[in-house]
């Protein structure tokens, strides 16, 4: 009296096994395929060119103008990575607070790095561009930072690089007119980048 029913149960349980091994082969079909991983986005800052690029893989997508550390405040040289992205930040100084706006010496966004005080960002002297002229930070047009901050994150690699070299050449072109290169102006309000970026992070 038990075969029927075992045999009955042998056929159900191989009916839910087929029934289950076809819906695993069809979700498996289903399953759409992993996008491949999205080339990696650098910047390069050519500190004697007073030039930034952006770069995906190997190729530019985009140069900047921007102004430099000036002599006495050198920009940092090495490699980085950027850690932090703040829109229409806060400008400290001791003594001193000035909010987003036109007088703010960070300009519209602050693109901060894991070297502690320095940074990339806008400015409220566009007259410096092109110069030595901050305490270490990278300061683009304010339309310029705009721009370049929608399309990093963080995580993206940045290489401050302070003397021309192969990839400079490539992606910069002949060396800057030697006149214009020890052009300095010291923006109204700077104070050495340290400031920028510690206070920045205590928002």
């Amino acid at each position: 009296m038990n075969r029927p029913a075992n045999s009955a149960s042998f056929k159900t349980h191989s009916i839910l096994f087929a029934a289950l091994a076809l819906c695993a082969n069809v979700a498996a079909a289903q399953t759409p395929s992993q996008p491949s991983a999205q080339p990696t986005r650098r910047i390069v800052v050519s500190v004697p060119d007073r030039k930034l690029a952006l770069l995906e893989g190997d190729r530019v997508i985009k140069i900047y103008d921007v102004a430099v550390g000036a002599t006495v405040s050198p920009s940092p040289s090495g490699e980085f990575q950027i850690v932090q992205r703040l829109e229409n930040p806060t400008y400290y100084k001791p003594g001193v607070v000035i909010g987003p706006g036109a007088n703010n010496p960070l300009g519209p966004r602050w693109i901060g790095l894991n070297v502690k005080g320095f940074g990339i960002h806008g400015t409220n002297h566009p007259d410096s561009i092109g110069k030595n002229a901050s305490h270490g930070c990278i300061r683009l047009r304010n339309h310029d930072i705009e721009d370049l901050f929608a399309r990093v994150q963080v995580g993206d690699r940045v290489s401050f690089v302070a003397e021309r070299t192969g990839e400079v050449a490539r992606l910069f072109g002949p060396a800057p007119n030697r006149n214009q290169a020890n052009e300095t102006l010291q923006a109204k309000y700077e104070v050495p980048a340290t400031h920028e970026i510690e206070q920045q992070g205590n928002r």
